[in-house]
């Protein structure tokens, strides 16, 4: 699928439509013979024409117009369609743009009787400064974020660790500007790492800690973003109950996420020298598996009470950010992790939640990722929940004794990971949520989004612009 700016004719039209308009609209007629009241979809397909109400003008109700009328004429046979629009900003032009590119997607890799891709083009007319770039710069966005669902939505049997230190190899090979460095289970014995070594070892398949790093000429800050990387879990010897373990294999999201912004900035040539570290793993069962019981201790020493398998995530994510703090230096470290079903129980499926040391870092952020489309939460550590992760026998627990704020209580413990000089430096990221959804949403299909991509690139390009 391609933008183009264009006054040409096309074979269909798309008109977003605000309900004040609907009074003085062409096809006022026909509005009221189907007693259309602007709300969601009207395809007039002998006029080849389709309406899609937005609400008001803000980013995601243009994004989500667009994006649900391109879904409604994908299968038509028809080449290219004119989207019909005033635009007044940059910030509407570019939700346009990404509700195409986002919105067109689907992953049928799997299926024998596969859609036609019929709609090849779309055409937008605006006298909009720096149109063709705005566009540009969004279909690069876009194809990293589709980049992302591809990998979230990858079965288990394909999607290993070492399938993602591929995917992260070929993207620095593929790149004039990206580096990328592996990390085999016998580095990260070297590197004692642990707690990482633990939660793979009942996996017939090699963890690897990845490294992709973006280094910019001039660069005046540096930004690393922590995947988490489970490419498959089911739990552990904590074993989930089957339905809870189906769509287990997005629990790779944050990884894949990290690998989506490192290839954006890169392309989009942001002038900040950005890291990406991606902890792989898979979480097995077998005779090798770690228990409940357990004390691992961890790259910086921390000793670790395993009360739960399945809350492996997070052993995961404390090593390979003790490595990147140590190798990497950065000035900001964010991890982004499907860490927690609580955060979904608190916040919703389609929101992701902030969480950290430092305020007005978490709203920064916060005010970032309002540009981007994506949802976040901010949700705030308190000392009162970090009595909850104290152990007997070690220096902390991986689980909680309370079944109440389980997604705090799980940054609070990957916050036992975080430098004392880099407290203030860290976001933590819980994606649990909107990272993979059954059922369609907004410019989201079911099934893996691409969550955190264009909230952290937008990050990165308020940080670039100060």
């Amino acid at each position: 699928m391609k933008i183009e700016l264009s006054k040409a004719k096309s074979d269909y039209e798309i008109i977003l439509l605000e309900k004040d308009e609907i009074k003085t609209a062409a096809d006022f007629k026909d509005f009221d013979f189907y007693d259309y009241k602007g709300e969601g979809l009207l395809n007039l397909s002998e006029k080849r024409r389709i309406y899609s109400a937005i609400k008001k003008r803000d980013f995601n109700a243009i994004a989500n117009a667009t994006s649900a009328a391109i879904r409604a004429i994908s299968k038509l046979k028809i080449k290219s369609a004119k989207l019909c629009f005033d635009f007044k900003s940059e910030c509407e032009l570019k939700a346009a743009a990404q509700g195409i590119l986002l919105g067109a997607y689907s992953y049928e890799k799997y299926k024998s009787d596969k859609k036609p891709k019929n709609l090849e083009k779309v055409l937008i007319d605006t006298n909009l400064k720096d149109a063709e770039q705005i566009l540009a710069n969004c279909e690069i966005l876009s194809k990293s974020v589709n980049f992302v669902r591809d990998i979230v939505n990858e079965i288990p049997a394909i999607y290993t660790p070492e399938r993602m230190a591929k995917d992260a190899c070929d993207l620095a090979k593929n790149s004039k500007v990206l580096k990328c460095e592996v990390l085999g289970e016998s580095e990260l014995k070297k590197e004692k790492m642990n707690a990482m070594l633990a939660v793979a070892n009942a996996s017939p398949h090699e963890p690897k800690l990845i490294h992709l790093s973006y280094k910019p000429k001039g660069a005046k800050l540096k930004v690393c973003f922590v995947g988490k990387g489970v490419t498959y879990d089911t739990g552990g010897l904590s074993l989930k109950p089957s339905d809870y373990m189906l769509s287990m294999k997005a629990d790779k999201s944050g990884a894949a996420a990290a690998l989506g912004i490192i290839k954006a900035a890169s392309e989009l040539g942001i002038a900040l020298e950005v890291h990406s570290v991606l902890g792989c793993v898979e979480n097995a069962i077998g005779s090798k598996a770690y228990k409940p019981d357990d004390v691992l201790i961890a790259k910086n020493g921390v000793s670790i009470e395993v009360r739960n398998t399945d809350a492996e995530g997070r052993l995961v994510l404390a090593d390979s950010l003790v490595w990147a703090q140590e190798n990497i230096k950065p000035d900001f470290i964010i991890d982004l992790a499907t860490l927690t079903g609580a955060c979904v129980v608190g916040v919703g499926e389609y929101t992701s939640a902030i969480m950290g040391n430092n305020y007005e870092l978490q709203s920064d952020f916060y005010k970032a990722a309002k540009t981007s489309g994506e949802f976040f939460s901010i949700l705030e550590f308190n000392e009162h929940l970090a009595e909850h992760i104290k152990s007997d026998v070690a220096d902390v627990s991986n689980a909680a004794n309370t079944r109440y704020g389980g997604a705090l209580t799980a940054g609070l413990f990957l916050d036992k990971f975080i430098k004392d000089e880099y407290k203030d430096k860290w976001l933590h990221l819980d994606i649990a949520g909107p990272a993979f959804v059954s059922k369609a949403w907004g410019i989201n299909p079911a099934g893996g989004s691409g969550a955190g991509v264009r909230a952290c690139v937008a990050f990165l390009e308020s940080l670039g612009s100060k």
